[in-house]
């Protein structure tokens, strides 16, 4: 998978950006080198690690990378939360926010699934190692 842009995930994730950048605009400016900064960072790193993923050599290694854009999702859902709670988001923003949040993560859920479900199993391999246990042969 090459374009990147083609991905539904990726259009949502990255539409889901654009809104926390104009939405964190409006923050405390005392917040712009703390909370500001870090929630922008987790937004923007969804769609970045669906793209760099889009960008390796396999479905194994883009899962991967969906699996590190959950991690930068839930870390985006907190930090939303807590600015809900500092009053920095209206409810009705932050309503709106999570729903599209939530969405952005379903989707990236279910597309690790499927490319984890596309990999070839991996066989268990034995080993003895170089301490072996008594068979009872």
């Amino acid at each position: 998978m090459s374009d990147f842009r083609k991905l539904l995930v990726w259009q949502k994730a990255h539409a889901l950006t654009l809104t926390v950048y104009r939405e964190t605009a409006h923050w405390p400016r005392h917040e712009q080198y703390g909370l500001v900064s870090q929630t922008r960072r987790a937004a923007a790193s969804v769609p970045s690690n669906i793209a760099e993923g889009c960008g390796r050599d396999s479905d194994a290694e883009l899962a991967r990378f969906i699996s590190i854009a959950k991690g930068s999702a839930a870390e985006l859902s907190y930090l939303l939360l807590l600015a809900s709670e500092l009053g920095y988001v209206s409810l009705s923003s932050s309503k709106a926010i999570a729903k599209a949040l939530v969405e952005v993560q379903r989707m990236l859920w279910s597309l690790e699934r499927r490319l984890r479900e596309s990999l070839p199993a991996r066989r268990a391999r034995r080993t003895r190692s170089a301490v072996s246990l008594p068979t009872h042969d």
